[in-house]
């Protein structure tokens, strides 16, 4: 066959025939069932538990079992919250009985201190001051008998929990592994080159104040060089490394050898992104102690956490044995590292890390990244413009044709990408525009339909217009087709080279999909598959294979842990807008290249327009109640709720408001579908509108993810008043006396309450706060008042002393100077013993959680 062009030219090339449209479905049931017999399986895939009658034969390892049986325990002691006596005496006091049982049992070369730490301190966290009083830590070193090595392998985990909530998942869960893993390693007496400590903090969900605690003064922490840190932000699966170092590459090398390796940089960019409405204690930590180390937590089913339905029965025994076999692992290896000698020579800069499905980990430096991606880069534009030589050959289209129809493609790819996440969004608009977002938070197949069947169809479309447009065009389907995914490997490489830039590590990402890609057109240049369509196509779809099966995974890792968090990330974002930029983006590198293989088919417009019917079918479920996203019990809807007396006084000791009411923090965006509830009460008011004229509205924040969330909070003022159980916070002035010159005063307070209480000040005409006895970082950065303090306390509830040194220059400490006001918190109550809160609580629908208690606030003028 020839071609006439400026030259006459004898080309070998395969005109093909579509394929059938019926052909299309099993097309598409191959990649499904890829995904349900390979990445479903996988991503459920759990060890065998170890029992109690498996240890003879396992001396040495983790018994799932016995962890099991001491969250039993450990549980049973009820919600262990901060001030309550069930975690300042109960928990304390478990922990040393099975300490204590840990020693009955321990090999002759081993050697246990008990510390238990009881310390007061405050730090910044955030916007707000973050103190602490006489919280507790209960700490133990385990070492080899007359060890003399003072460089320790620190494990951190936290035995309290929020209010109202048994905390068998966050942090129960990790407390008894780490007893199981001590009383492994004590038992067997394992070689021990660095002592390791275990730290049981009583005091993370204030937050995070007992490890700042412990790595500010206790007398063991600046001993301690590297971290195993275990949370959990939901109940059971598989945890997670989300965070390692940062800039200890070396310890990955111990990490990668774990029986179960479960690890990605792109989960580590996203906590530090603040896309997860969680904190954990390595940030204390890294930033308070620089101790390097690895973040690990459950992320699966978090549903249940933070909720009184975070109870044993919703955790998995496997998930003991998964998390019992890696940090048992970790433990060891780490206790005998050689680099915890010498930390600081071994760091060496960030980590790029990632699981396949479990099996092995891959990790590497960021340099060795931006090489990597630079050289990927450089063979795919020498493939694609090989590829394109080939093109010209074969075809018998001149150089500047084929390039013109490239260019078309380019243009025509990159408006695809725009289009398919324009259509997502569209969806994701719509859907909270109609009040019916978070349709997927319980029945999560409708993302299907919802958000990736309108992507697939913004993806393909253009391209099958276009082909079928150009169907007489010289140049071969096969080849116009093999233009569209060149097309969308340059889209790639933009990307990857502008998150490279960026220093985004993610961008690790895009290189594999882009370095698959290589490989398929390196075995098609090789074999001269690509003359022929569909050996060309069947090349494709192997080498597609691996990175479908690991995109797929990552996005599936990536939606089970986001979905529920977007059930307490707030109201003020639309949840759907991040579900669907979530589904765009990883459909790139899962789909990208698959979807022009739809071009093969016949009756191409019709089988991509089917997306967009399957879009619409779904959008209909959706609004239906067949998209309710709420269950009670598995998927509940989250409130905080504040059953709250408030008093306000003027300059002159007058009251200007008293009254009581309900304070409501609904935690996701549908908190209008209990509006006829919430209405039913009484008159809600939008928080926001008393914010001009109250400092911090003149509410009862609880913390300053609260102030954050104000615009979508409500009080309904009601008739009946809480029922507190003890005096209000009381707050005095012992005196004030003149500091340097008469234009300065020091105010001299004291404040007795409950065990957590907001202390909120405000200064007054044109005084300026020059110092206080709080943590000064909000005075010495100069922050604009009003100021947050958060204060809780443990075993020690002495009131508490602080001062406030004040200038004024324009006016005389005759007219007021402070505004002070004080919220007062019962957070450690049983709210089903408070008939009237209990009352209210019970006019919510059956599918709502409410995390609620009884408060105070009140303000005066100094």
């Amino acid at each position: 066959m020839s071609f006439n062009s400026k030259y006459h030219i004898d080309v070998d090339f395969e005109v093909p025939k579509k394929l059938q449209w019926y052909y299309a479905p099993a097309f598409f049931g191959f990649w499904l069932v890829l995904y349900l017999s390979l990445v479903n399986t996988q991503m459920n895939h759990m060890p065998r538990p170890l029992t109690r009658s498996d240890e003879a034969s396992h001396p040495n390892s983790f018994i799932a079992q016995r962890a099991e049986d001491t969250l039993i325990e450990l549980t049973r002691i009820g919600p262990r919250v901060v001030g309550s006596m069930a975690n300042e005496e109960s928990a304390v006091e478990f922990l040393r009985a099975e300490v204590a049982k840990v020693e009955s049992e321990m090999s002759d070369l081993i050697e246990i201190e008990v510390d238990v730490q009881q310390a007061s301190g405050a730090y910044m966290h955030w916007e707000m001051v973050n103190m602490y009083q006489g919280i507790q830590n209960v700490v133990v070193k385990l070492s080899e008998k007359n060890s003399t090595n003072e460089n320790y392998l620190l494990i951190n985990s936290h035995y309290d929990s929020v209010p109202g909530s048994p905390g068998a998942g966050d942090d129960g869960s990790m407390v008894v592994t780490m007893l199981e893993v001590m009383r492994v390693i004590a038992k067997s007496g394992d070689p021990l080159a660095h002592p390791i400590v275990f730290l049981f903090n009583g005091a993370e969900e204030n937050p995070l104040q007992a490890s700042h605690a412990f790595i500010t003064q206790h007398k063991w922490a600046k001993n301690c060089k590297a971290l195993i840190n275990l949370d959990s932000a939901g109940s059971g699966g598989r945890e997670i490394l989300f965070q390692s170092g940062p800039n200890h590459p070396w310890l990955m090398n111990y990490y990668r050898n774990v029986p179960h390796p479960f690890a990605n940089t792109l989960a580590e960019e996203l906590f530090h992104a603040g896309y997860i409405p969680s904190d954990t204690d390595f940030r204390i930590f890294r930033d308070y102690g620089g101790v390097p180390g690895l973040d690990m937590a459950y992320i699966f089913n978090g549903y249940v956490y933070h909720t009184k339905y975070d109870r044993i029965n919703a955790f998995p025994r496997a998930s003991f044995q998964h998390t019992g076999d890696n940090v048992l692992s970790l433990a060891r290896a780490l206790a005998n590292a050689p680099e915890l000698d010498d930390t600081a020579a071994h760091s060496e800069g960030h980590n790029i890390f990632y699981d396949f499905l479990g099996w092995f980990m891959i990790f590497y430096t960021e340099t060795t990244s931006i090489i990597v991606n630079v050289v990927v880069t450089l063979l795919a534009l020498l493939g694609v413009g090989i590829s394109i030589y080939f093109m010209c050959l074969r075809s018998g289209c001149s150089w500047k044709g084929v390039l013109l129809r490239f260019s078309i493609t380019i243009a025509i790819q990159f408006v695809s990408l725009i289009l398919a996440i324009g259509l997502a969004l569209l969806v994701a608009l719509f859907m909270d525009g109609v009040d019916r977002s978070m349709s997927w938070f319980t029945s999560s197949w409708t993302i299907f339909g919802l958000y990736l069947a309108p992507i697939v169809f913004g993806l393909s479309i253009l391209p099958a217009l276009y082909l079928e447009k150009t169907k007489r065009d010289p140049l071969g389907l096969g080849f116009r087709i093999q233009l569209f995914m060149h097309s969308h490997c340059i889209c790639l490489i933009v990307i990857m080279l502008t998150l490279t830039g960026l220093s985004i590590r993610s961008a690790y990402l895009i290189m594999l999909c882009i370095l698959f890609d290589i490989v398929a057109l390196i075995v098609n240049l090789v074999t001269k598959w690509h003359r022929k369509a569909y050996l060309f196509a069947i090349a494709v779809t192997v080498c597609q294979i691996l990175p479908f099966v690991f995109f797929t995974y990552l996005c599936t890792v990536a939606l089970v842990t986001l979905m529920p968090m977007q059930g307490r990330s707030g109201s003020s974002t639309n949840p759907d807008m991040v579900i669907a930029a979530l589904v765009w983006l990883f459909s790139l590198m899962f789909a990208g290249f698959i979807a022009p293989l739809i071009m093969f088919f016949r009756k191409t417009r019709t089988i991509v327009l089917c997306f967009l019917g399957i879009t619409i079918l779904f959008i209909i479920i959706a609004v239906t109640n067949a998209g309710f996203p709420y269950k009670e019990k598995t998927s509940p809807q989250r409130y905080s709720l504040i059953h709250a007396h408030r008093r306000l006084h003027n300059a002159d000791g007058s009251t200007r408001i008293d009254e009581s009411g309900l304070y409501i923090y609904p935690q996701d965006r549908r908190f209008g579908i209990a509006r006829d509830n919430i209405d039913a009460i009484g008159e809600a008011h939008q928080v926001s509108d008393f914010c001009d004229e109250e400092m911090f509205c003149g509410m009862p924040l609880y913390n300053h993810r609260w102030n954050k969330a104000r615009q979508y909070s409500m009080w309904i003022e009601t008739s009946e008043s809480p029922e507190i159980p003890a005096e209000y916070p009381m707050l005095v002035l012992q005196d004030s006396s003149e500091l340097e010159t008469s234009t300065q005063r020091r105010f001299n307070f004291t404040l007795a309450g409950p065990s957590h209480m907001g202390i909120f000040i405000n200064v007054k005409n044109d005084a300026q706060i020059l110092n206080w006895s709080f943590n000064d970082t909000l005075i010495r950065e100069q922050a604009e008042p009003p100021y947050m303090v958060y204060f809780s306390y443990g075993l020690d509830d002495s009131p508490l002393e602080f001062t406030i040194d004040v200038e004024k220059t324009t006016s005389t400490f005759d007219t007021p100077t402070l505004e002070i006001g004080i919220g007062g918190h019962w957070v450690t109550q049983d709210i089903t013993a408070i008939e009237k809160l209990s009352s209210y609580i019970n006019r919510f629908p059956s599918y709502a959680y409410i995390q609620g208690w009884v408060g105070t606030y009140e303000t005066w003028y100094f």
